[in-house]
């Protein structure tokens, strides 16, 4: 899991790796065939096959995180609601999540292709494990309510450690629901199938959107110090969050049957469970860092002014879209062949598709950044302006945004070089690299209410986070060099700096066109004039950006708009 705050699979959802894909495999295709046929399959393709589902997923979460913070506000009741939502992401993936996402694929893949069942008793086994784990964790987690509210909330007029706890009551059962969906989607993508798995949290968004309805026509307000739990509208709001999780695992059940799998509790010990269990020890570790990082930047956010906790959650949110919807796609589609490449020990391909999937991340990636870099308040004002929020804390949310914009292509390429890690056996890298990353965060994190005013504070955090992004990409780069020799550094290298340079042209270009919106339009609605402004902004800063990405020869742009124009004719 990595420092920041979550992408958007749920409301809000808690920082944590995406999933990585499995090697595909089905009834009708064995695994050994579907491994070794899956290298061969167009990365294009396999990225299309789930770019609609993953569209409308972070097109949903980002609806009901516009409605929750037009509902909320900015202020203590949203802060002390983010951080009870953080508690089952946190509790969760340090049960299970970290392990399930990062070394669990690779053992379940080997499985697959050695064992004369496909793999099948080895998974019950570990389902059972997994489930057990989870039903003893999330009646813990519910015990520990008040200590685990804790870790995250000071006693300060900028918090509510009281309803803080009374969320975490009704969202901590929310631990359960997230493990059994991420073990029913982990034998999913195993099996070859990507789709239900990546369609399941538009299920929880659209569930959350109507909670929020919900909660806007309830009568009554919520305190700020709750005594017996008995306002409605804490329980609407906290009930119906972990109801969106219910149904996101309810509906992979019918996709599990369908593929061909029959979940049926099988007790006893593999012996590959003890290999899987050293390499979890080492997750475990690797997740506890970046729980710690995590907490102490709540505690500094929620200490210094209200609504620092969700400011930091939504300017992270709208950093972590990109990704979701275009650097996850390239991730999810190279891991299969990454694993498949290292089981069959042929490092030359992993180090091509690593250095693919770089260059790939790269091009669709920090244009991206270049624009959230000069337009921040723009987009922030945009979207944020609304309900209970105000232009200055839509304001404040855009500086954090531009602030923090940079570190969106290393925290896409961290994620890339920890999974070929994980792929190659390795988890103990990636937890020293984890523990330099929240380091750098830590100190800097420290260092922000020291330098900059009680307002601002949340923005040094923000470029903190991003700042340990950076950390980890140079270290990976210089880890993977050693352990891969030379990984394609220089190729890779100048791709970068060709795609930099442009997204630098066409940002310049975007930011002198904001420049002319407040003399073109001076008595313009803010709202509309930031519309406009972005349209603007994005339609010309694209225009200068293709024609520098010809210009300089990035051949990278070949091979997406030839995916684009089939997207499209199809």
């Amino acid at each position: 899991m990595l420092v920041g705050v979550p992408p958007m699979d749920r409301l809000p959802r808690a920082p944590g790796l995406p999933s990585a894909s499995l090697a595909a495999a089905s009834p009708a295709n064995p695994p050994s065939a579907a491994a070794a046929a899956l290298p061969g399959q167009s990365l294009a393709h396999a990225s299309g096959s789930m770019a609609l589902a993953t569209v409308i997923s972070r097109v949903t979460g980002l609806v009901a995180r516009l409605l929750l913070a037009a509902a909320l506000g900015f202020g203590v009741l949203n802060d002390s609601y983010n951080i009870a939502n953080e508690l089952p992401n946190m509790v969760y993936e340090l049960l299970l999540g970290g392990v399930l996402s990062s070394v669990a694929i690779p053992v379940l893949v080997r499985a697959q292709r050695t064992d004369p069942d496909g793999g099948r008793a080895y998974t019950e086994r570990l389902l059972t494990m997994g489930t057990v784990a989870l039903v003893v964790g999330t009646m813990g987690a519910v015990a520990a309510a008040p200590l685990l509210t804790r870790l995250s909330v000071t006693s300060s007029p900028h918090a509510s450690p009281a309803l803080a706890t009374a969320f975490a009551y009704l969202l901590l059962p929310e631990i359960l629901f997230y493990g059994l969906a991420a073990l029913m989607g982990a034998v999913l993508n195993s099996r070859g199938v990507f789709g239900p798995p990546a369609w399941a949290p538009v299920t929880n968004n659209l569930v959350a959107i109507a909670v929020i309805g919900a909660y806007t026509i309830t009568p009554g307000r919520i305190s700020l110090h709750p005594g017996l739990m008995g306002e409605a509208k804490l329980w609407v709001l906290g009930v119906g969050t972990t109801l969106g999780i219910v149904v996101q695992a309810a509906v992979l059940l019918p996709a599990l049957r369908r593929s061909g799998f029959r979940w049926r509790w099988r007790w006893g010990w593999d012996q590959r469970l003890s290999s899987f269990g050293g390499l979890a020890g080492w997750v475990a570790l690797y997740v506890l860092a970046g729980q710690i990082g995590l907490v102490i930047t709540y505690r500094i956010a929620g200490a210094t002014a209200a609504g620092g906790v969700s400011t930091y959650a939504y300017a992270w949110t709208l950093l972590i879209v990109p990704y979701g919807v275009l650097g996850n796609s390239v991730l999810t589609a190279l891991m299969p062949r990454i694993s498949a490449a290292t089981a069959d020990g042929k490092i030359d391909e992993v180090v091509a598709d690593l250095s693919l999937g770089t260059r790939m991340s790269a091009l669709l990636l920090l244009p991206i950044s270049a624009l959230l870099t000069v337009a921040g308040d723009q987009i922030a004002i945009v979207l944020f302006s609304y309900g209970h929020s105000d232009l200055a804390q839509a304001g404040r949310l855009g500086h954090t945004l531009a602030a923090s914009a940079f570190g969106l292509l290393p925290y896409a390429v961290v994620l890339l070089q920890l999974r070929v890690f994980y792929a190659l056996g390795d988890a103990r890298t990636p937890t020293v690299i984890m523990a330099l990353m929240v380091a750098g965060k830590i100190g800097l994190s420290l260092a922000a209410p020291v330098l900059l005013g009680p307002q601002q504070v949340v923005i040094g955090l923000a470029a903190a986070n991003s700042a340990s992004f950076v950390i980890g990409a140079v270290t990976g780069q210089v880890w993977l060099w050693h352990r891969l020799g030379r990984p394609r550094t220089r190729s890779v290298a100048g791709a970068v700096a060709r795609i930099t340079v442009a997204a630098a042209v066409a940002a310049a270009a975007g930011w002198t066109t904001l420049g002319l919106g407040p003399l073109a339009m001076p008595h313009a609605l803010p709202p509309l004039r930031a519309a406009v402004e972005l349209a603007a902004a994005t339609v010309l800063g694209g225009a200068v950006l293709l024609a520098m990405l010809r210009a300089l020869r990035v051949s990278e742009l070949r091979v997406v708009l030839t995916r684009a124009a089939g997207l499209f004719r199809r």
